[in-house]
Parts: C-alpha cells; sequence; structure tokens
C-alpha cells in the first residue's frame, strides 16, 4: 500500500507551523500520553492575550480543520516490524492549544524582530539621511548683484540771506611797499579798486581783514600766525642782506613784510563746495566766518583765552582752511567779539561759543570743561532777537519788541548794567535787559574792550563805559554826576548811562580796543580814543578826547557808507561811484 502523502498547512495562514514527524520507535499510548499533557499545559498557561493577537487568517485555516483532528496530538502509528515497511506519518494540524501559543510567540518574535528592524532601519535611514546632508555639497551662492543706487538729487537750496551788491573801495591792505608800515591817515587801497576787486562787503578783526567781492570771492590779508587768512601764506623771502647799508627813502623800496599776507588774496575756492554763495564774512582776534546764502556758516583760525591757544573746536586746535560749521543751519547775521561770536538764525534764536571766561557766552562755562564753549549752543533769551552786537568780552541782542539784552565782562560798565561795575572781575553771567537801552529805539550795538557804542533808529550816537582813556568821545567835565562811577580819588572812571554824542547823526558806528568811529548821515567820518598807532586817521599818536571828524584828500566830499575798527588800525569804504 502506497504512503499517504502530508497534507500541507493552509496557505492563508502565516503563523501555522508543521508538525515534526514522529519517531518510528515512539509507541502509541506514549505519543497520546504526550499529546494530552502537552494540550492540557498549553491551554491552561496560554494568556487570554495571546488569543487577541492572532491573525485573522490563522482563525480562519483553524475553524477549517478537521476538529477531531485538531485534539489528537499525533497520528497513530504501527509497530510491526515485519511486516513491510512502516507508513510515513501524515502531518496532522496542530493542537488549538499549540497553535495559539505557538502563533503568540511568534508574533511576540516577528513584533520584536519587526520593530528592532524598524528602529534599525530607521537609524540606518537616519545616518544615511545625515549623511548624505553632510556629504551633500553646499551649493555656492551666487553673489548677489546689487543695481547702484542713483544718487538722490539734493534738496533744492533754500535761500534765505541776500548777497549785498554795492560795490566799495577799501583802506590798508597796501601791499609791500616801504610806505604802508604807518599810514597816519585814510589812503585810498588800489588793490581793491572797485573796478578791480569790486568789494561789496568788508570785515575787520584783531590784526586782519575779510573782503566779500561781486563775484563770489573772500579776500583775506593781514597777520596769519593762527590761520586767520584761510590760505597757506608761507614764505622764505624777509631777510636782508646784512652789507646793505642803502639808507634810500623811495616810496617804492620793499617793506620787508610777507606779500602773502600784506597783499589782499582770495581763498582758494575748492575750499568750498561748488555752488557755495556768501553773503556775509566776519572776523574775530584770531578767527574768521563767512555766512551763505542758504544759512550755513564757514570758519578758520582759532579762539585765544586768558592762557594762550584755546582752540577752534574740539577737534582742531588751529584750523588753517575753512570749515563748515555743522551745528549752524538757517543763520541770517554773524557778529564777532575778540575770541567769541554771535549768530542769529531765522527764527531769532541766538547761538554763541568761542571762548566764555569773561561770561561772554550767555552761558556760564566751567573752566575745566571750557573746550564745551567752542560749540556753537542757543541760549536763554526767550524772545525774537532781531540784531545782535559785540564787544571785544561782552555781547548785544536787541529784541523785536526793542528790549535791549546784555551780557558779559562789566568792570568799567561796558553792558550799561550798574550791577558790578567798578569791581575788576564783574561781569553779567546771563543775558539781562538794560532798562537804559530798551526804550531808546537801537537798531546797531557794539563795543570795543571796556566801552560800547550804539546808534537809535533816528540816528543818535550813545556811548557808555570806560571813559579815563578818552573811550567815550565826550568832555568828562560836561557829564552829571549820577551819569558816573568815580574811582577812590574821585575822578569820573566809568560812565554807566548811555550818553548822546552831540552834533552827530549817525548812520554807522564801530569800535575796537580803545577808540570809536562814526559815519553820519553826510558820509562824513568821525574817530576819538587812543591813537597810539595812527588808529583814529587823525595823523597823530596823541589820544582823542571828543569826535572829530577826519578831514584828509582821500575822505574830503566822499559819500563813505560804512566803518569798521580792527585792534590796532582803522577802515572805511565808499560806494564805487565815488
Amino acid at each position: 500500500m502506497a504512503p499517504k502523502k502530508a497534507t500541507a498547512a493552509p496557505k492563508d495562514s502565516s503563523t501555522m507551523t508543521l508538525a515534526p514527524k514522529a519517531d518510528k520507535k515512539v509507541s502509541k499510548a506514549a505519543s497520546n500520553t504526550a499529546s494530552k499533557a502537552t494540550s492540557k499545559s498549553i491551554s491552561k498557561t496560554a494568556p487570554k492575550n495571546a488569543l487577541k493577537a492572532e491573525p485573522k487568517t490563522a482563525s480562519k485555516a483553524s475553524s477549517k480543520s478537521n476538529p477531531k483532528t485538531a485534539s489528537k496530538a499525533e497520528p497513530k502509528s504501527t509497530n510491526n516490524k515485519g511486516r513491510g515497511r512502516p507508513k510515513k506519518m501524515e502531518t496532522a494540524p496542530a493542537t488549538k492549544g499549540t497553535t495559539k501559543k505557538d502563533t503568540t510567540d511568534k508574533s511576540r518574535k516577528t513584533s520584536k524582530t519587526t520593530t528592532a528592524s524598524t528602529t534599525t532601519a530607521t537609524s540606518t535611514s537616519r545616518k544615511r539621511k545625515a549623511d548624505e546632508v553632510e556629504e551633500k555639497p553646499r551649493e555656492v551662492k551666487k553673489p548677489r548683484v546689487v543695481k547702484p543706487r542713483e544718487p538722490k538729487a539734493p534738496p533744492p537750496k533754500v535761500v534765505i540771506n541776500e548777497a549785498p551788491k554795492t560795490r566799495s573801495s577799501g583802506e590798508l591792505g597796501l601791499g609791500t611797499a616801504k610806505n604802508v608800515i604807518d599810514v597816519k591817515r585814510p589812503r585810498l587801497n588800489q588793490l581793491l579798486a572797485a573796478d578791480k576787486a569790486g568789494v561789496v562787503q568788508v570785515a575787520v578783526g584783531g590784526m586782519h581783514c575779510l573782503a566779500l567781492t561781486h563775484d563770489n570771492q573772500i579776500l583775506s590779508w593781514g597777520v596769519n600766525d593762527q590761520g586767520a587768512l584761510g590760505r597757506d601764506t608761507a614764505w622764505e623771502g624777509g631777510f636782508k642782506d646784512i652789507d646793505d647799508n642803502s639808507d634810500s627813502d623811495s616810496d617804492d623800496e620793499d617793506s620787508g613784510l610777507n606779500p602773502h599776507e600784506s597783499t589782499p588774496t582770495a581763498i582758494p575756492a575748492n575750499c568750498f563746495p561748488k555752488g557755495t554763495v556768501f553773503v556775509q564774512v566776519a572776523a574775530a582776534d584770531s578767527s574768521s566766518f563767512a555766512l551763505t546764502d542758504d544759512g550755513l556758516v564757514y570758519g578758520w583760525g582759532t579762539f585765544r583765552s586768558n592762557d594762550g591757544i584755546l582752540g577752534f573746536d574740539e577737534t582742531h586746535r588751529v584750523q588753517m582752511t575753512p570749515i563748515l560749521i555743522p551745528s549752524l543751519k538757517k543763520i541770517t547775521n554773524l557778529s564777532c567779539g575778540a575770541n567769541h561770536v554771535l549768530a542769529l538764525n531765522d527764527k531769532g534764536k541766538v547761538f554763541s561759543w568761542g571762548s566764555g571766561q569773561q561770561n561772554q557766552l550767555g552761558r556760564r562755562i566751567v573752566e575745566r570743561n571750557k573746550l564745551h564753549g567752542l560749540q556753537p549752543r542757543e541760549f536763554g533769551i526767550r524772545k525774537k532777537v532781531v540784531s545782535i552786537g559785540c564787544g571785544s568780552y561782552h555781547s548785544f541782542a536787541i529784541s523785536a519788541t526793542g528790549t535791549v539784552y546784555a551780557w558779559g565782562l562789566n568792570s568799567f560798565g561796558a553792558t550799561a548794567i550798574r550791577e558790578g561795575a567798578g569791581d575788576d572781575e564783574a561781569a553779567i553771567v546771563h543775558p539781562t535787559i538794560v532798562d537804559s537801552l530798551s526804550d531808546r529805539n537801537m537798531v546797531q550795538l557794539c563795543g570795543g574792550s571796556h566801552h560800547s557804542i550804539g546808534r537809535t533808529s533816528d540816528g543818535q550816537c550813545l556811548v557808555w563805559g570806560r571813559l579815563d582813556g578818552f573811550q567815550s568821545g565826550l568832555k568828562v567835565d560836561t557829564l552829571a554826576d549820577d551819569a558816573v562811577i568815580k574811582d577812590e580819588r574821585g575822578k569820573p572812571r566809568i560812565l554807566i548811562e548811555p550818553t548822546q554824542v552831540p552834533g552827530i547823526v549817525a548812520k554807522g558806528v564801530a569800535a575796537a580796543s580803545d577808540h570809536s568811529l562814526v559815519v553820519d548821515a553826510d558820509g562824513r567820518a568821525w574817530s576819538w580814543g587812543f591813537s597810539a598807532t595812527y588808529q583814529t586817521g587823525q595823523g597823530t599818536q596823541d589820544d582823542i578826547e571828543v569826535a572829530t571828524v577826519i578831514d584828509n584828500t582821500a575822505v574830503r566830499g566822499k559819500q563813505l557808507n560804512w566803518a569798521g575798527a580792527g585792534g590796532q588800525f582803522s577802515v572805511f569804504t565808499s560806494p564805487a561811484s565815488e
């Protein structure tokens, strides 16, 4: 009889396994006993959740198996050795309990294997991705092409100041001829002739001058030791042969003066931006300034204090060429003292800078921070100001309502304020109303070292301050006692009350250290005061006690229109037609 073929496990089950073939020597009884014991043991110990974990395909396969066959662990086998070949064992399906356990165990193993496999795969995948990221060459970014921005058009220029147009002729800056050392009376300066230079405005400093021409040039001449001229004046000449004993008195002989300083010369145009239009120049003792038509201010030189050079600003000790002062905008007028400057803007605000040792800046400057005074600052005048003026160490401002303010050195009453007048260190720290001037309709105010001069709207010429060196231009013995302050010997020393100079209808006034000048309505020049270097133009070194008309061939019959007082000289101008 041919042996029966083994029955294969259902194809749709992934957890079913084939039963092992029975040993030929194992008896039927032992087989049955072992089958029952195994079945009971597995059935009791199989967890409930193992059944739940069986796949649906396994359940279906078990249900299709013969129930009778499933309950038997092993198929019957014959033990007849002499009767032919033994029958091959038929492969029977596993018992119910065995199927569940095997299925559960394999499911767990498969699950663990799957989980481990998944974890390993994930880890490997991450490593691969990481490697890919690391190994992947970075893309070289193309350089960003930025189109050059078109320069913004500068804002339209706002003109707030008008340049002067009347051409004038001036004195000094006479060149290097021998006869220009001591000029005792006014002399026409041919180097500044109207048809050559065409000067429209002049400014006078301590020992230098500036002139603005009709074609927008700034001419400068005088002493340039500290950059006041704004240009290079280096010169290798000035030395004479020691054997030269020439006694020539010729006027054409060279005086030995530096021609670059003594000859009016234009500051190079490239010192300023193209298109700059100037409307005013102003000069202090060792510094100079220029105002443009759109209200900007350029400056050069330096300021001095009691201890020597203070500096031009906090960065430059001496500024040899013009530089813009960036903090000043929309300025309409400038006025200079010896070592300080006032600037008035279009809103009537006043700015000051320079040396503040005599409180001439209108704000307190602490000595240890004295360089702070070199920065222009607005200070406390609440009223709108329409006019500003300076003495050497004091300052003035006139408001729109006619109120006059003064501040600065007051040891000789130069501010016309009685407070402290006569004391050596007297000073008006902050702008203070001057009652004696506030009801006089003042239109111009200026001063020298210790005296001041002013002009009213109706042409009165008023003077006050120190008078023991003929600074007032008045006969001292004609002054009222209540108008003067006397010294310890009973002599009048200070004219504290502004007093009119008789016989003058003033059109312009000027003052320097200790002398004063006036141009009257008829175009005549007047002078008085200290005259050691002929600065009064009267042809003498003797001091001029009272206001006196200057009369010589150079100015006789001329219609003078302006006067400027320097430290040791004076300048007048007249219209070009004159």
